[in-house]
């Protein structure tokens, strides 16, 4: 990756044109970066998919915004690695007063992504015992949160000693160690050999086929990244034996006029406002230190989030 200078970037008919502060790094970028990203993807290519900051212009038939607005959004084309990111007017999230831009790009593809998995794809309910891979990353942080507040109990995973602290500080009764333990037979065992009623995985090759066996029958098994490479392909041999339903989930695909998407954005930013949703910024970066963004995402050893810093507070 390299900082080059471009043209600035003019909005279109229904869209929007923001002035970057900051952009939020996830796995997703990284995949883009080395080409192992499973949606298209066009090269060269401006990574980012989450920022935050300032309406800069509005395109032509674009009403219900302000020039100077505080906005986050998650860009459908990326681009968020750049001073001014044009966005779709339908992907724009109006911030309340006084959120500070920093916490609004770390919250939105993570929080909406755990939102909506976990009440519209999942649709978890008191009681409900979840398993939630990569627990101690920013995904996983979200759904134990939003997993606890709807009552359900949760079970986790890390591969990287340390990360369990800061999910059972968030009401993780447990967390599994998978270089240490085998977190099929510790899902049975938490279950009384029932197996979890709910699986959230974003490890792929490493986890989502041994998940089949920490399932029970009926259960249901959400894929939303694949980490550690992508999994077997014939989903439909594990589904059989328990009747298991599955689901792969992007963000991507979330229609932003839905009324789910409407009812998750407003769910999410009433949890980020009063702390029902903490959001845990580990480190920002320049935006000529991206490379060492990545690479830090990388070392497997970020419980929380990284963000890019471009205008900062504008």
């Amino acid at each position: 990756m390299r900082v080059e200078e471009a043209p600035t970037p003019a909005p279109g008919p229904g869209e929007v044109a923001v002035d970057v502060a900051y952009c939020g790094c996830n796995w997703a970028d990284v995949m883009v970066r080395n080409n192992s990203y499973p949606h298209p993807t066009r090269y060269p290519v401006v990574p980012g998919c989450e920022i935050s900051g300032r309406i800069r212009a509005l395109g032509e038939g674009v009403d219900g915004f302000e020039v100077g607005q505080s906005v986050a959004a998650c860009p459908p084309e990326d681009g968020g690695y750049a001073d001014v990111c044009v966005v779709p007017a339908r992907d724009i999230i109006p911030l309340p007063p006084n959120m500070p831009l920093d916490l609004a790009a770390a919250f939105p593809l993570q929080g909406l992504t755990a939102q909506l998995m976990l009440h519209d794809v999942g649709r978890v309910g008191k009681g409900s015992a979840v398993l939630i891979h990569a627990i101690g990353g920013g995904v996983g942080l979200c759904l134990t949160q939003l997993a606890v507040k709807a009552g359900c109990r949760v079970l986790g995973t890390v591969g990287t000693a340390g990360k369990d602290k800061r999910p059972l500080d968030l009401g993780a009764e447990r967390v599994v160690d998978r270089n240490q333990e085998d977190f099929a037979a510790a899902a049975l065992a938490w279950t009384q050999g029932r197996g979890v009623d709910f699986v959230y995985d974003s490890v792929g090759a490493a986890t989502l086929d041994r998940s089949f066996d920490a399932i029970r029958k009926f259960g249901h098994i959400v894929s939303y990244g694949e980490a550690s490479g992508r999994p077997f392909a014939n989903i439909w041999e594990r589904m059989v034996p328990r009747s298991v339903t599955f689901s792969r989930f992007h963000l991507g695909h979330a229609d932003p006029d839905s009324a789910s998407w409407k009812n998750a954005v407003a769910a999410v930013l009433e949890a980020v406002r009063c702390g029902g949703l903490k959001i845990f910024i580990e480190e920002v970066y320049p935006l000529e230190r991206a490379a060492d963004m990545h690479g830090r995402l990388e070392s497997r050893q970020v419980s929380g989030k990284l963000l890019l810093s471009v205008g900062g507070e504008l």
